[in-house]
């Protein structure tokens, strides 16, 4: 295993931790507690919020730090980002433009964040660290 390779999920799953941490933290200033699970109109860098969205992003957030640690925790956060956020991005298909089902208060903004989290979470989960093999020369 490449060492340096090795190094590129783990601080990839660091950083997106760190964004997360700080957008939970962030949107608290924002939306306080009210309408806990409501669509609002309020918004962190465009990104729709309420606050059971922020506790979501803290708790990814938090994930993705505890899971940096080593390269098989950063696979395991890779592969909840991509799931997860894959999940997320097909209920904001269906929940924006429609307060009934957006109990996550997304907007569109938030389906784009979500798919970009998607991807890079399977790019943290299958990222290659290993040499490539030694190629045989023919004689």
């Amino acid at each position: 295993m490449d060492e340096d390779k090795a190094k590129i999920p783990r601080t990839l799953a660091l950083v997106v931790g760190i964004i997360y941490t700080l957008l939970g933290i962030l949107g608290f200033f924002i939306t306080g507690f009210e309408n806990f699970a409501a669509e609002t109109d309020k918004t962190l860098l465009g990104f729709e919020i309420n606050p059971l969205h922020n506790i979501v992003h803290l708790v990814i957030g938090l994930a993705g730090l505890a899971l940096s640690r080593t390269l098989a925790t950063a696979r395991t956060y890779g592969w909840l980002l991509a799931i997860g956020y894959g999940a997320a991005f097909i209920y904001g298909l269906f929940a924006v433009g429609n307060s009934d089902l957006n109990f996550l208060s997304l907007n569109t903004t938030d389906n784009i964040l979500h798919l970009v989290s998607t991807l890079v979470g399977l790019a943290i989960a299958l990222f290659p660290v290993r040499n490539q093999p030694a190629t045989r020369r023919g004689a």
